[in-house]
């Protein structure tokens, strides 16, 4: 019976993707020119992600192959393929229509605002519900599979449910492996590419943005595909799968299921529900972003998150139990206090990155200096930024374990997550609409229908920067629950953790390894951008007529798609490798308690600098372009010069180093947390 919560959660959003899909699909494209554009993206999104597939593929491989013939077992190498293929399949189904959706969008902008912003949304919920539903039905069938203890009915020992939930996990693996692939190839690919387009094309070139003289702006579309769309969605995919996971693992390391096997069951319940409610806030959307796409997404977001915590309340009711001391409502008040931490910290993140307040305002006025001025400024505000999340994630923390423990920390991930299908929608509806703009200014459409791609474009770039607070929270409180997991699992205290030397020493390590981690990831961006910019460089130096625009002269834009897409697979590997090895080698050359420490660290130096990196990126980002609207001088300006460099420096924190170090923290956690039955001086 239990089992039919994620099954029919899973098969509504699916259902829904599918209409949704059509829909999308069968809207009219516009003028051949919109048509043959939309096609040169979708070709080069396709491809760069078939290619990068095919890399994690391999590596995928190997880690699976190294979990068959240890002693995790097939049934955890099965468990870890089927989850790399759940991310993988939403992310292929996902960007397939998204890049369809651009030109109809564009299309649709002729009529008006509200007419594009249904196109654009439907495409967004395509892949919001392509995530929810695969992961939950995914979820369903490696329980059903090798994990039937948890639905069975009768006694069950606790180490044969720990057993079985530890195959689950490899679920989890699989999925953090192929979002971590495919959240920093996507975040190499786009900034090696935005840096080219803009350095070359607006700054030494002096063309407008979107240009069709620029060699580097299909690829620039590309990489809004491949790392806001696929990589986005993976990203959460991963977290939404991860805090299901870390909930019902920690009920089985502490004895919970002995109390009530329901408590095992009850995240999976509360995350169908949350998918309903996505589902829901989706055709609200919809119905009423006529004048006000900005309230028609966040009053969509807001009644997801309002419906599903109603719906706990009831599950709460019916599947909970008094445990541990604890009220039988204790996890009902752990999922509100996370849907909260959710919603407050994507306002924090509003408030420091966009354009209406006052940190983004006082960033474009020091741009009117210079862009020394301009970069130091953009660090400030993403290091101010931190304050209030960081105070908000503490509240949330102290709280979930006050009224519900451990399993209550990891229970506030669960509400926080529950609404994704509505959260991964929003943000897959931004690159829609960016790429709407984009082939509204390369085929030449009126400017009215540039005015409304813009105002949707704006409005995009509010909601990622919602999205990135969001992601960065649910990494937190995710890595939360696995990390106590881990440390339930291993039979430790955390008295025993604050005495140990190696804990100490793996603290200290662990802390080092986000900023390592990102070294890696910004000389891949800086290798990317140098090879393109030499490529567009060439081309307006040896084509002739390309820069004055002649007639019947274009770019050799597949050249720049070729050149990021090798760069994002040669930069991709490194990071993986560094993500999966150290928690094994540190596991067991060092032991369980030093791999602890390394996780911790990691996860309190990660969040802070994932924090900082997304909203000074976003902050920089955003300054432009307040400029851009004819502030501070307006386009070409001593301000709008400044903020270009600005920006081009926020490119790669904002969308490569900071949604990877989310992944990077969670990896390492529930990689931990798979090999923790095998760890030496781990009990049995």
């Amino acid at each position: 019976m239990f089992l039919a919560w994620p099954l029919i959660g899973g098969s509504l959003a699916i259902v829904f993707m599918v209409l949704f899909a059509v829909g999308v699909l069968r809207k009219p494209r516009g003028t051949p020119k919109m048509v043959a554009i939309s096609r040169e993206i979708q070709r080069g999104a396709l491809t760069f992600l078939s290619r990068e597939y095919r890399t994690a593929g391999l590596i995928i491989l190997l880690v699976g192959g190294a979990m068959a013939f240890t002693g995790l077992g097939w049934r955890t190498a099965v468990s870890f393929a089927l989850g790399a293929a759940v991310s993988a399949g939403a992310g292929f189904i996902g960007m397939a229509v998204a890049t369809r959706a651009n030109a109809s969008t564009a299309h649709a902008a002729r009529e008006g605002v509200r007419p594009a912003l249904v196109v654009a949304v439907s495409g967004g919920a395509v892949m919001g519900l392509c995530v929810v539903g695969l992961s939950l039905l995914g979820l369903a069938l490696v329980i059903w599979l090798f994990a039937p203890a948890i639905f069975a009915g009768g006694k069950v020992e606790q180490a044969e449910l720990l057993r079985q939930a530890g195959i689950v996990n490899g679920f989890a693996v699989g999925a953090s492996l192929m979002a971590l692939f495919a959240r920093s190839g996507g975040g190499i690919f786009t900034k090696g590419a935005d840096m080219a387009a803009d350095l070359v094309g607006k700054v030494e070139a002096g063309i407008p943005e979107d240009d069709p003289r620029n060699p580097a702006v299909i690829a620039d579309n590309v990489g809004d595909n491949v790392g806001d769309t696929a990589g986005m969605g993976a990203d959460l995919l991963e977290s939404y799968v991860e805090s299901v996971i870390a909930s019902m693992s920690l009920a089985a390391a502490v004895g919970l299921s002995a109390v009530n096997r329901s408590l095992m069951l009850l995240p999976l319940a509360v995350a169908a529900t949350g998918t309903v409610a996505s589902v829901l806030a989706v055709f609200f959307t919809r119905l009423v972003g006529r004048k006000n796409p900005q309230a028609a997404l966040t009053g969509g977001t807001y009644l997801a998150a309002a419906l599903t915590a109603g719906a706990a309340f009831f599950l709460v009711n019916w599947l909970g139990t008094p445990f541990d001391g604890y009220s039988k409502l204790g996890p009902f008040w752990a999922v509100l206090v996370g849907i909260g931490t959710g919603v407050l910290i994507g306002l924090t993140s509003e408030y420091y990155t966009s354009s209406r307040y006052k940190p983004v305002k006082r960033l474009a006025a020091a741009s009117d200096t210079n862009a020394a001025v301009t970069v130091t400024e953009g660090l400030a505000v993403g290091m101010e930024s931190l304050a209030l999340p960081v105070l908000i994630l503490a509240g949330a923390v102290i709280f979930a374990h006050h009224v519900a423990g451990m399993y209550g920390v990891a229970m506030a991930a669960v509400g926080m997550l529950a609404t994704t299908g509505m959260v991964v929608s929003v943000d897959s509806y931004g690159p829609i609409a960016d790429n709407a703009g984009g082939i509204a200014q390369m085929a030449g459409l009126a400017p009215e229908v540039r005015r409304v791609t813009d105002h949707l474009d704006a409005v995009g770039n509010t909601t990622a920067a919602i999205g990135k607070g969001f992601a960065i929270g649910s990494a937190a409180l995710a890595a939360l629950g696995l990390l106590t997991a881990y440390i339930a699992s291993i039979g430790t205290s955390v008295e025993v953790l604050l005495t140990d030397p190696l804990v100490l020493a793996g603290l200290v390590f662990g802390g080092a390894l986000p900023f390592i981690f990102s070294s890696q990831l910004f000389r891949a961006v800086v290798r990317a951008a140098d090879a393109m910019i030499r490529e567009v460089r060439r081309q307006f130096d040896e084509i002739p007529g390309l820069r004055e625009g002649a007639e019947g002269v274009l770019p050799q834009s597949a050249r720049c798609v070729d050149i990021a897409a090798k760069s994002a697979l040669a930069g991709m590997v490194l990071p993986g490798l560094l993500a999966v090895a150290v928690p094994v080698l540190v596991g067991f050359l060092l032991g369980p308690l030093a791999l602890a420490g390394v996780l911790v660290g990691s996860i309190v130096t990660g969040v802070m600098l994932g924090i900082f990196a997304a909203n000074s990126g976003a902050a920089m980002d955003n300054a432009k372009k307040y400029i851009e609207e004819g502030n501070f001088g307006g386009k070409g300006s001593r301000a709008h010069k400044a903020a270009v460099v600005g920006d081009t420096v926020g490119d790669p924190l904002k969308d490569t180093v900071g949604p990877s170090i989310n992944i990077l923290i969670k990896l390492m956690a529930v990689i931990s947390l798979v090999i923790a039955p095998i760890l030496p001086g781990v009990a049995g």
